[in-house]
């Protein structure tokens, strides 16, 4: 985010491949359809005061690297500052989608391959607003694409959508309190418990520092582990070892 570029690397051995220059500045989120050749970034807030919020997704051409346009995620007027921080492709989608999370704008918005224009298509998809949560961060997938989990940290909670009739409709099935500051979520590759990562970057009313222990079954809240809380620490990201972890679409 501090300065504007994607580095490339080979994750299998371990080397430095090649640094991309970004004419969108701040980018944060990134999302890689190999099927359509494009890389998707967020372009979200000003690294050193979270400040010039963006409001478009960079759309890049994934094997030369060029940026080839700015799909806006706001039906505002420009600048809007919604400043997106997530996207994801919604897994197996046909045509492809992806849902990016508006951090200050407090929506969620669809990106849709449209495979006459090749372009993406971007809408509207929820309004946080409507249900008294703000700050969207996070979004993660079940396997089918049939549902997505979304983190709000003020106050703090996470969602289940209901995705199955449509990619590119959310219907919201149910929210869990988590705690403020709700952000990353750990999966179990079993697909029975999640973990929720309550800490935004120590922001006042946003840094509690607990983590919600989330049965997927029932979705129901099983406990509260206050380990880091009580010691003075915020943990800022939560990612189980290999053996268990489910990248949940990422």
């Amino acid at each position: 985010m501090g300065s504007s570029v994607v580095v490339i690397g080979d994750a299998v051995k371990d080397t430095y491949s090649r640094t991309i220059e970004l004419d969108t500045p701040y980018p944060h989120g990134i999302a890689i359809h190999e099927g359509i050749d494009r890389m998707l970034l967020t372009s979200t807030v000003r690294v050193s005061d979270l400040k010039d919020a963006g409001e478009v997704l960079a759309v890049l051409k994934l094997s030369t690297g060029r940026e080839l346009s700015q799909l806006k995620v706001s039906d505002q007027p420009s600048p809007s500052g919604v400043a997106p921080v997530e996207v994801v492709f919604v897994p197996g989608s046909d045509p492809p989608v992806a849902w990016t999370t508006n951090m200050f704008g407090n929506t969620l918005w669809t990106a849709t391959w449209n495979p006459d224009t090749e372009e993406f298509d971007a809408a509207e998809g929820f309004d946080f607003a409507e249900h008294d949560t703000a700050v969207p961060l996070e979004i993660y997938f079940s396997a089918d694409g049939a549902e997505m989990y979304v983190t709000t940290a003020n106050p703090g909670h996470l969602h289940f959508f209901d995705l199955s009739e449509d990619g590119r409709q959310a219907t919201l099935a149910k929210t869990l309190e988590a705690g403020e500051g709700a952000h990353h979520v750990a999966f179990d590759k079993a697909g029975r418990y999640a973990w929720v990562q309550n800490s935004f970057i120590n922001l006042p009313g946003m840094s509690e520092g607990s983590i919600t222990t989330v049965n997927l079954a029932d979705r129901t809240v099983l406990d509260t582990i206050t380990t880091f809380q009580n010691n003075g620490f915020n943990p800022n990201c939560i990612v189980l070892l290999p053996e268990w972890n489910d990248p949940m679409g990422h």
